[in-house]
This record gives C-alpha cells, structure tokens and sequence, in this order.
C-alpha cells in the first residue's frame, strides 16, 4: 500500500483541531482580558504627567494618579501579569541597536524606556504581530495596540476596546492625551502609524 493511501489516525487529527481551537479561544479570552483592564483604567484619575520618575524594577510603576499614554499601555498588561517594563528592557539590553536613537542614550533605561512610544512600538513590531495600518474599522479589534502621529514629532498610543461609538461603526479606544485615562471615539482622528497585537 502506498504511504499516500494510508489514513492518519484519527486521534491525533482531532487532537491537532482541539490544539488549534485551544489557542483561538485563549486569544479572544486574553483580548476579552486586555479590554476589560483598560476599561477599567477610566475609572482612576490620572493627572497627564510625562516626567521621569527612578522606579522599581521589575514591576516599577510611577506615582499612582499620574501617568501618560504608554502607562495606559503598562498598566493594562501589568494587571494580566505581563510586565511590559521588564520586557522591553530585556530585549533593548540584547538588542539596543534595534530601537530608535531619538534621546542620544548610550544604554538602556529601565526606569524610561517602557513609557516612550516609539520603544514600545518597536518592542511590538519584534515580538508581537504588526498588522496593517487601515482605514477600515473592521480592521481593529478589542485588545489591539494603535499608535498615532499627532505631529510635531509627537507620537500616541492607546487600547482598542470592545465599547463603540455612538453611530457603531468603530470600536473605542482608551487612552490619555492629556485629559486622563479616558474612553474615546478616537481611532481615525489622527494618522495611525501603527497596529499591533501582542499576547
């Protein structure tokens, strides 16, 4: 009999289909999880406070009631066990010629280097999916990362989430551009230039 005749067994054909469902539905769930932790967010008062702060490290966090948009991003993550702090100086101690040279550093800064946009937008691009950056709101799902140029040289970042806007055509964000961790129609109001997933 030729080895093309012979029928796999069945087990493992279903065992490969439970594998491949596990992992979809463990997706979702942690998309469902990320949305729901930065919906939370909304509810602290943060006052929009970009200085540099010396902080704990691993885990580190600047004074609770301040914060920027990538400390919507950390703070998200953080509250499902993933410390993006951690993460992203690991991979700039192995990889730091990678990341953008924007603040004439000669090494990594644990205490910085997290709550800066384009760092995280690069830490994405290594280690999580960079997705297209379109204008159909189909395109951007709950738990997805969304960065934008605001001009300038400024850069923004901030959470899709399940919520949406009032003619439901979009999924919201949460974010902070200066008026605290807030929910917002805000995904085509400034270019985006970039789209990510990381889980």
């Amino acid at each position: 009999m030729h080895l093309s005749q012979v029928t796999p067994f069945p087990g493992i054909r279903l065992l490969f289909v439970l594998l491949l469902s596990s992992v979809a539905v463990n997706a979702q769930n942690f998309s469902d999880s990320l949305s729901l932790a930065a919906r939370e967010l909304c509810g602290q008062d943060v006052i929009y406070d970009p200085s540099y702060y010396v902080i704990d490290y691993p885990d580190g966090d600047i004074p609770e009631g301040r914060g920027v948009c990538t400390d919507v991003i950390i703070r998200a993550y953080r509250s499902l066990d993933i410390d993006l702090q951690e993460l992203v100086h690991q991979d700039m101690n192995s990889n730091f010629n990678l990341y953008p040279e924007i603040w004439n550093l000669t090494s990594p800064d644990k205490n910085i280097d997290h709550r800066r946009v384009p760092n995280l937008m690069k830490y994405f691009e290594r280690r999580g999916i960079t997705l297209t950056c379109s204008r159909r709101a189909e395109d951007y799902l709950a738990g997805d990362i969304v960065c934008w140029d605001l001009g300038g040289g400024l850069t923004h970042i901030g959470i899709v989430v399940y919520r949406k806007s009032k003619d439901e055509k979009r999924n919201m964000i949460v974010h902070n551009i200066g008026g605290g961790q807030v929910l917002e129609d805000f995904l085509f109001n400034k270019p985006i230039i970039g789209h990510y997933r990381y889980r």
